[in-house]
């Protein structure tokens, strides 16, 4: 009887222990799984939905004819047997180009279209824009706003990310409801907190190396949403997991996912608001 008695309270104590741990964090597929896919493609987008990912950031450039084009790069050159520059190229031109793998290059129509049959998936549309003047910048961003948000299923949640300001600025004067987030390349810091809060947006996203637990638990008492990157492995996941990101990047996704399912049960991987 006393040794029930002990193997009670012990197994009480690691449930309230375990309880104390529990949090969620909104896991994400950083260009689709790019280190499992063949990034930024619908196939991959397709293949991790499938394997139960509900979370993705994603990239947009503009064409030579103002067409929205998902891609991470300038040019074709890394992923393709081509060297063109999507942003000189035109929507039919980039259309009869195969990735290395055989999957054709993604437009950001084609992926609103796809997420609009997704209703509750966490996107971060990343805005590849600094270098456009004002007048593509204004039309840009009012094609991306208006691309992403017509279809977008009620329970999904759309963020506007970048790294430059001028961006994120046009994208609220034109519309004043998109959920905004700033990108800076380096650890959260007391001074990436004044600029989010310069900038009036509410979701913060630095690198993982040299970010604090403090220096996290200070931006979320500021009022700020933080995510980190870049994930590329477990270790990366844990890391974040530890420092108390709500939003984690990864290039792995299905792999950590399947991971955290199994060995860190008290880690929801979905978490909107």
């Amino acid at each position: 009887m006393k040794r029930l008695f002990i193997l009670s309270v012990a197994l009480f104590a690691s449930v309230a222990v375990m309880a104390q741990q529990a949090r969620e964090v909104q896991h994400f597929a950083h260009r689709a799984s790019r280190f499992e896919y063949d990034e930024n493609t619908l196939e991959a987008f397709q293949a991790t939905y499938d394997k139960g990912i509900r979370g993705y950031e994603t990239d947009i450039r503009m064409t030579g004819d103002g067409e929205l084009v998902i891609s991470h790069d300038e040019t074709l050159s890394r992923l393709t047997p081509s060297d063109g520059n999507v942003e000189k190229m035109t929507r039919k031109e980039i259309s009869k180009v195969r990735t290395d793998k055989g999957n054709k290059i993604l437009f950001a129509d084609e992926l609103a279209k796809w997420l609009s049959k997704r209703d509750g998936v966490y996107v971060e549309w990343e805005m590849k824009s600094g270098a456009y003047d004002d007048e593509k910048l204004r039309d840009y961003c009012d094609k991306l706003y208006k691309t992403a948000m017509k279809k977008k299923p009620a329970n999904s949640t759309y963020l506007f990310t970048s790294f430059d300001k001028r961006t994120l600025r046009m994208m609220r004067e034109l519309h004043p409801d998109a959920d905004l987030m700033l990108i800076i390349g380096k650890p959260l810091s007391d001074d990436c907190i004044k600029q989010a809060l310069d900038m009036k947006v509410k979701r913060l996203a630095c690198n993982m190396g040299g970010t604090s637990r403090d220096m996290v638990n200070k931006a979320k008492k500021a009022g700020l949403i933080v995510s980190l990157w870049p994930g590329q492995s477990i270790e990366d996941f844990q890391l974040g997991v530890a420092l108390g990101a709500d939003a984690l990047c990864c290039d792995k996704a299905v792999e950590v996912m399947e991971f955290a399912k199994k060995n860190m049960p008290w880690v929801k991987l979905e978490k909107h608001k």
